[in-house]
């Protein structure tokens, strides 16, 4: 019998549901919540109850047993920051995510429930590849002041799904192989995969790297802090331009890859150029990346929504393609990654990770 799993992952406006009969999904919803209701939490915290309730009117709907499931997949919360892999969501690791000391997100909340409902049924819980993800070695910590330390927060759970199945693809291991993964979403992250690490990336959450639909990327350092102290915005405001109205919302006023190339169709030069700067900063962070494996890198893998995109990923490739062949893995596939991991897990594959 396959085994049978429950994968929990929330969005700031959807709770995404899943059952897993081993890496066959035989049933899935995306439930989307209107600014309305959500405007009635004051803090994302305050969601747990109403998000919860979401969750159990899935599993009421579909007349599914939590007890007859061998376990819960949770997309990970923002914890202290932890080597890739699987682990147990223990009372640990579930009060630093619930303190926000380590970030605020939805995903803390989709953790809490997740952990809520396995100790009320009996099955275990686990998470992988979060966000906090964080292999970088010693030198890619450095910033160039004592007081700021680079830290790594980026799309590890598909950066790591892709690079597996693009190593089993070409008949080999993930841990054996030199890889250059980009992630194109609502934010770009850029990583050197480095037998199975990923030794350097950007904080694609919060001011490093490319820029990209809805966020920043690097600034110059100098002008961002007369900005702040211009007296023109709050601290809060400018936290928001960096993260949430920066990049393709700044220039363009909107987070749409779509929008921007219809407007490209129609003749708009202005839309051309910023999505190819998008396209050029990018590539940008992939060549570094080369320089950090030290040009061994076997592939470069696209993935995320904005990799459908004929347009931005012509456009790169003609810049880096040098370095070394380029492959389209387009869209997120996260429900299936977090089944993947749940299902290593289970098989006993891959031994959980103590936090």
């Amino acid at each position: 019998m396959h085994n049978k799993m429950f994968i929990l992952n929330l969005g700031s406006t959807s709770t995404k549901v899943a059952v897993y009969e081993g890496l066959t999904e035989t049933a899935r919803e995306s439930l989307h919540h209107s600014q309305e209701d959500l405007s009635l939490f004051s803090a994302v915290p305050d969601q747990k109850e109403f998000r919860k309730e979401a969750v159990r009117s899935f599993l009421s709907r579909g007349g599914f047993d939590l007890a007859s499931f061998d376990c819960i997949v949770a997309r990970g919360g923002c914890s202290r920051p932890i080597e890739g892999g699987i682990y147990e969501i223990s009372p640990e690791m579930l009060a630093d995510i619930s303190s926000g000391r380590y970030g605020v997100h939805i995903s803390n909340v989709g953790c809490a429930i997740a952990y809520e409902l396995g100790q009320e049924y009996g099955i275990p819980v686990v998470t992988a590849d979060t966000v906090k993800t964080d292999e970088l070695e010693p030198l890619a910590r450095y910033t160039g002041l004592a007081q700021l330390t680079r830290v790594s927060t980026f799309h590890a759970l598909n950066h790591k799904a892709i690079a597996r199945k693009h190593a089993l693809a070409v008949g080999k291991r993930y841990e054996d192989m030199d890889l250059i993964v980009a992630h194109m979403g609502g934010g770009i992250s850029v990583g050197a995969h480095r037998h199975g690490r990923v030794v350097e990336t950007n904080n694609a959450l919060d001011g490093d790297g490319p820029f990209s639909p809805e966020r920043a990327g690097a600034l110059p350092v100098g002008s961002l802090v007369r900005l702040c102290f211009s007296g023109e915005y709050t601290e809060s405001e400018l936290l928001k331009m960096i993260s949430g109205k920066g990049g393709l919302m700044s220039y363009l006023g909107t987070n749409s890859g779509l929008e921007v190339e219809e407007r490209i169709a129609a003749g708009d030069e202005p839309a051309r150029e910023v999505y190819e700067a998008m396209a050029y900063q990018t590539a940008k962070a992939i060549g570094a990346a080369s320089c950090v494996l030290k040009g061994t890198a076997e592939a470069i893998l696209l993935t995320g929504s904005l990799a459908y995109s004929e347009l931005l990923t012509a456009w790169i490739k003609e810049r880096v393609s040098f370095l070394a062949p380029v492959y389209l893995y387009p869209g997120e596939n996260e429900m299936l990654s977090l089944a993947e991991n749940g299902m290593r897990y289970l098989s006993g594959r891959e031994k959980p990770k103590t936090y």
